[in-house]
């Protein structure tokens, strides 16, 4: 049979959403590789991507619907036919219904993959027609967006590849060459051209050894040097005073609150030298088109909201706006015309309350720590592996081990969350299906078309709730029988000015095309103002503050039941962390140690981390720890270790370098529990399940622990 190229689109939940071709012979796939044409993508694929064949064929695949045949969690299961897996699951859920109500049912899921339609929004239609309790996702840049909505916005802001016409750029929080490797090139360029490249990282990363400065910063503190900044900025007459006048509101009360915030206590924070922070301050003000790159981990600890209010605010202090390349680099997602309603039809819920469940309090919720009017009496497991990638692990094994949770799962492997469900359901891979992608890293919507038919009886996330919508009997309503064309077609706003000239036929045929904006080289939609915020303007004291703490709708399944309670304070200011020797000395009195678990660069949350090659590039489980606390420890390179604290712990690998800060250590996460690691257990088993400061995000790098010999 003649060799086939498909065009498709990498599914992971990156920033760089690759465009892919997917080589086929005789029906199989044989091997993915970059689209050498995509601006963005340039014909490379990462290390987790680049060897996508041996997952889709992998032997350790689930192809078929599987029983639970033993204890939960030992992973014991027998092969079904799809019928009894089906009405099992009709009977089992209508029996909780009838004994407790919907709310006793609870969906459970992320970005496994990140297309429109198979992704994170897949099943909240049907949940929402069966009245389950509403997950909050708030995982992954909740806080983050709130505080960037309250300052500037719902706005695109800059196009990553103007990065090149910036001559100052800031990384901050984001190691670039592991977690968001295609935006390099354009740094580089930048480099090349003579722009300076700073990153803010406790750890010198892959990406702070290509820098031109590496500033190491304790974890949490990143607001406190952000409210330093400006207050060098401001005080030393650095600002762009036509553009603050014209295109910012509240600069008075900015300037009044980054006075408590001087160069010396700025200093006493962070760890930071007072030089060093003057010079950055300095440097970033007097630069043009200045660029500001945070990543997700910058919203990972108590203060994470209010350090990105403070990020968003830099930009205008100085007029970076005013041209291609320079402002603030956050998500690109706003751009894209997804048609969010109609993707989680918030409307089909019934009329009484939802219950409401964040999935970061899961295991205090399975193990019934957390306060509910109505248990949990089953959960439903998709594009997710909450044992391994959600805090209190330990809590997690407990609640996921009662005999009476009903607990489905849909997966490709035998997850360490799969080994304790009672039916396990077969997923296609992103080959075995057709989608539709946005990005959250650059301004091209790509298609995905299937490149092989589903092996063994897997199906796409789409035909699974086809399924259950049928086997529930919500199949009288025509939206759950909608085709995948349909679908896709229907969960894009086709009419919106940014997709004009672009049309499905197209997008999938060329597998690719960039949105209808300006190009880079001019691409500034900020620099005469045109904020999209109450006011219009950069919003230094933000007018959304007034409505208290809330969760925007998107993490909520569209359910728009904003809990709001005492406003918070209008203006950016520094939250320390929940647990660090400064704030919590007597827990730091028994855990030291401030813990930060980065995104692997061979994982991707746990995805890949049972895969031999990406486990070859990744190694074992590792901790990072500098040499003098290695010293105080008689602790030395190679030995393994154990990493604790009240939450319980885990062991690694003991790695002593100069790259991590004193005081700090760093374990990677994406590993799976195994037999190898003793104790069975991974970072996540000492992370806690408190709260940030905005959207209820996560507070993953904001964690003290402990570290002996093993």
């Amino acid at each position: 049979m003649v060799e086939k190229t498909i065009l498709g689109a990498c599914p992971l939940d990156c920033p760089d959403t690759c465009s892919m071709l997917v080589t086929v012979d005789d029906g199989k796939v044989t091997g993915v590789r970059g689209n050498p044409d995509h601006p963005f993508t340039r014909g490379h694929l990462c290390v987790k991507m680049n060897d996508y064949p041996s997952r889709v064929y992998s032997d350790a695949r689930v192809l078929h619907p599987l029983r639970r045949a033993g204890p939960k969690g030992s992973g014991r299961f027998e092969a079904i036919s799809w019928e009894e897996a089906l009405l099992e699951i009709r009977d089992r859920w209508r029996s909780i219904i009838a004994s407790h109500g919907a709310h006793a049912i609870v969906p459970c899921s992320y970005l496994g993959t990140e297309g429109i339609t198979n992704g994170l929004n897949v099943g909240d239609p049907f949940f929402n027609r069966l009245g389950a309790t509403v997950a909050e996702r708030t995982f992954c840049d909740s806080g983050s967006i709130t505080a960037y909505a309250m300052t500037i916005g719902d706005s695109a802001a800059v196009d990553p590849e103007s990065a090149v016409h910036s001559k100052y750029i800031i990384l901050w929080a984001c190691n670039v060459l592991s977690t968001n490797s295609h935006f390099w090139p354009f740094v580089s360029e930048a480099q090349k051209k003579g722009a300076k490249v700073v990153v803010i990282d406790p750890y010198r990363t892959m990406t702070a050894r290509q820098a031109d400065w590496h500033i190491p910063i304790r974890p949490g503190t990143d607001g406190a040097l952000a409210l330093g900044l400006m207050h060098i900025i401001i005080s030393e007459g650095l600002t762009d005073d036509d553009y603050i006048a014209d295109h910012t509101v509240g600069y008075a009360e900015l300037e009044e609150r980054v006075a408590e915030y001087p160069p010396q206590r700025v200093s006493e924070i962070t760890g930071i030298p007072v030089e060093d922070i003057q010079a950055l301050a300095r440097e970033y003000a007097a630069a043009h088109a200045p660029l500001v790159r945070i990543g997700v981990a910058i919203e990972r600890h108590a203060g994470g909201g209010q350090t990105v209010r403070a990020l968003s605010c830099l930009p205008a202090l100085v007029g970076a706006w005013r041209h291609p390349g320079g402002g603030l680099l956050q998500l690109p997602i706003w751009a894209f015309p997804v048609n969010w309603g109609q993707l989680m039809r918030p409307d089909l819920r019934p009329s009484d309350p939802p219950q409401v469940i964040n999935l970061w309090k899961l295991a205090q919720a399975l193990t019934g720590e957390l306060p509910l009017a109505t248990p949990i009496q089953s959960l439903m497991v998709y594009n997710s592996n909450p044992l391994v990638t959600s805090p209190e692990q330990d809590k997690m094994i407990a609640g996921l081990e009662h005999e009476d949770l009903f607990t489905v799962v849909s997966e490709h492997f035998m997850t360490d969350t799969a080994k304790y469900a009672d039916l396990v359901l077969p997923a296609t891979t992103q080959v075995e299906q057709d989608d539709i992608m946005f990005s959250w890293g650059h301004l091209y919507i790509s298609y995905n078309n299937r490149a092989v038919e589903p092996l063994g009886e897997a199906v796409s996330n789409t035909e699974l709730f086809r399924r259950l919508a049928k086997v529930m009997g919500f199949d009288d309503d025509p939206f759950f029988v909608r085709s995948d064309r349909e679908m896709i077609e229907q969960s894009v706003l086709w009419d919106s000015p940014v997709l004009e000239g672009i049309t499905l036929e197209a997008l999938q045929e060329k597998g690719y095309a960039r949105l209808n904006l300006p190009p880079p080289e001019t691409y500034a939609p900020h620099a005469k103002g045109g904020f999209r915020t109450p006011s219009g303007k950069c919003e230094f004291k933000s007018a959304a503050a007034a409505g208290g703490n809330f969760v925007l709708p998107l993490f909520r399944q569209g359910y728009d039941g904003q809990q709001s309670g005492e406003p918070i304070d209008p203006l950016p200011h520094f939250v320390p962390p929940n647990e660090s020797p400064a704030s919590s000395p007597e827990l730091a009195a028994r855990y030291p140690l401030s813990l930060v678990s980065p995104k692997s660069f061979a994982f991707l949350s746990s995805s890949f981390g049972n895969m031999e090659r990406q486990l070859r590039h990744a190694k074992e489980q590792c901790l990072v720890m500098h040499p003098q606390d290695a010293e105080a420890r008689d602790l030395s390179e190679g030995q393994k270790v154990r990493i604790f604290n009240g939450r319980g712990s885990f062991e690694a690998t003991l790695r002593v370098t100069e790259d991590v800060m004193p005081g700090v250590v760093l374990a990677p996460v994406g590993y799976w529990r195994s037999d190898k690691f003793a104790g069975r257990a991974t970072v996540h088993a000492v992370t806690s399940s408190a709260y940030a400061d905005l959207g209820r995000a996560p507070t993953f790098s904001d964690i003290l622990v402990q570290v002996e010999l093993a």
